[in-house]
């Protein structure tokens, strides 16, 4: 007692708060420090996905099939150098616009294959959810990959990351066979996109072309 009644009055004299002699301050302190630190990174931390530039690299795992032993597969953007692709970020797993949404790009996959595109999901659950919610049947037989970005790094980079809830917002990225982003659009939790309308845009860049309002598929460009 005494002990602690000398270190008070020593503070009190040099003007240092107390509780600084108590044995959780410094964690506290750490704590704090810490979580500052990473409050700073993330309000500065500058999303590098712009169209005409390159897009941001990625290296994540994700679901490939139901197979026992087969279910995962770490995925990377190299790995479609070479070929035009169709990223897009949902924002979470057993929701209700998302499947929707997989299905419909699932549905359409063909279509994508015919003009030389891959088509790749993203969201910030883990590997496990996306096998979990894929093996329930809300998704049916998917033939493209949802990739997991568990530590949201990748929705980051993108400028998709609602940084407050931790998930994408509906982000979708056209990315060119020398893999630079050639069409952007995000948009918020509650409305779905249109395979439609990314089926139109992905036609009308590979013709190299200027496509006017409403150009569809088929129609002469400007100048033809």
């Amino acid at each position: 007692m005494n002990n602690l009644l000398s270190k008070v009055l020593i503070a009190a004299f040099l003007l240092i708060p107390p509780y600084a002699f108590l044995p959780h301050h410094a964690a506290l302190a750490n704590e704090a420090q810490t979580a500052d630190r990473d409050q700073h990174f993330h309000k500065h931390h500058q999303p590098t996905a712009k169209v005409g530039r390159p897009a941001p690299d990625f290296s994540l795992e994700g679901v490939v099939s139901t197979e026992p032993d087969k279910e995962f597969k770490t995925i990377s953007l190299g790995d479609f150098k070479g070929k035009w692709l169709v990223l897009f970020f949902y924002p979470a797993d057993f929701t209700f616009v998302c499947p929707t949404e997989i299905r419909g790009f699932n549905a359409a996959l063909e279509s994508f294959k015919k003009l030389g595109a891959e088509i790749v999901g993203v969201s910030t659950d883990s590997k496990y959810s996306h096998l979990a919610w894929i093996e329930r049947g809300d998704l049916g037989e998917l033939h493209y990959p949802l990739l997991a970005d568990f530590t949201k790094e990748t929705a980051r980079n993108y400028g998709v990351l609602e940084e407050a809830t931790g998930v994408a917002l509906r982000g979708l990225f056209i990315i060119n066979p020398q893999g630079a982003i050639q069409y952007q659009v995000v948009q918020n939790l509650d409305v779905g996109r249109s395979v439609d309308e990314v089926l139109r845009v992905l036609s009308g860049l590979q013709t190299g072309g200027l496509c006017p309002l409403n150009w569809q598929p088929g129609e002469k460009t400007l100048g033809e």
